[in-house]
């Protein structure tokens, strides 16, 4: 038995206490996830201001222990502070065979890639505290952020994948980067492949982009190639950061369909083939 250990917290990004806690619990749960692990045992991490109402606070508890039942796991406390800005996480801790832990390096050429959630909940979120989105697309944003990886992660017991990562803060592109170093591959994105989130392309048309998408771009771009005509839109979103995003997985050609199919019977939000891994080239990642 190893152990997986983890902490993730940051600031709301939703004005509804019970969502935003669900959120900052599903993401920090996702680390267990991509390292083919199962959460065992959590602790809040809570900064809040001491003048501000704690039905706010409770609120938020509420929603965190919701998503901490939904996985299985434990929630046994956790500490507090005194902050003049909220934030909200957890510290997880999780179980895995030691045989069986999965990593970011392990991709091989010739493997497809499949990912579990569709992209642009950067831009989205950007979008919706301008109050530029409609309902109906607010709460399919909500319900992505909110899904918890573990519905992907269970085809990890019934078929072997050779790398995994989630996507985050970096966006797609940067945790695809992440994975072709680590595993020193090169990594074709099909872009008309990639899900992305009704509304998103139509704002960032609008320049509604995150700031952290122009910083995923500085630090990443130099070692992304793209080739073709693709929309200006869709590129940023590529670069998007993601909040809870979904899994990257890395999986021998053969096993990839199985995969999909089976992600999808286990209620994965979605679960589809976007790129390949390729020998190692001269860019890190190639957008086709």
């Amino acid at each position: 038995m190893a152990l997986i250990q983890t902490l993730d917290f940051f600031t709301p990004m939703v004005d509804d206490p019970f969502i935003f806690g669900q959120i900052a619990a599903s993401n920090a749960l996702s680390d267990v996830y991509a390292m083919g692990g199962h959460p065992t045992v959590a602790m809040n991490i809570v900064c809040f201001p001491s003048c501000h109402d704690m039905d706010v606070l409770a609120e938020i508890l509420k929603g965190g222990f919701d998503k901490v039942k939904e996985s299985g796991a434990l929630l046994v406390g956790g500490h507090t502070v005194d902050d003049k800005e909220p934030k909200y996480g957890l510290s997880v801790s999780g179980i895995v065979h030691p045989d069986k832990v999965l990593s970011n390096a392990t991709a091989k050429p010739g493997d497809k890639l499949v990912i579990t959630k569709p992209i642009g909940v950067g831009v989205l979120n950007t979008a919706m505290k301008e109050g530029l989105v409609e309902k109906r697309i607010g709460d399919t944003v909500i319900e992505v952020m909110i899904h918890l990886n573990k519905y992907a992660a269970k085809s990890f017991d019934k078929i072997e994948v050779n790398s995994v990562t989630d996507i985050t803060g970096f966006g797609l592109l940067g945790h695809t980067l992440e994975m072709a170093k680590a595993s020193e591959v090169s990594i074709e994105i099909e872009a008309k492949e990639v899900p992305i989130l009704e509304g998103a392309i139509e704002m960032a048309e609008m320049g509604i982009i995150p700031g952290g998408m122009y910083k995923n771009m500085h630090y990443i771009s130099k070692d992304v190639e793209v080739l073709g005509d693709i929309e200006t839109a869709v590129e940023d979103i590529l670069y998007d950061p993601q909040t809870s995003g979904g899994l990257l997985v890395s999986v021998k050609e053969e096993f990839a369909a199985d995969l999909v199919k089976d992600m999808k019977l286990n209620g994965s939000i979605e679960a589809k083939i976007i790129g390949t891994v390729k020998e190692k080239g001269e860019k890190y990642i190639t957008v086709v």
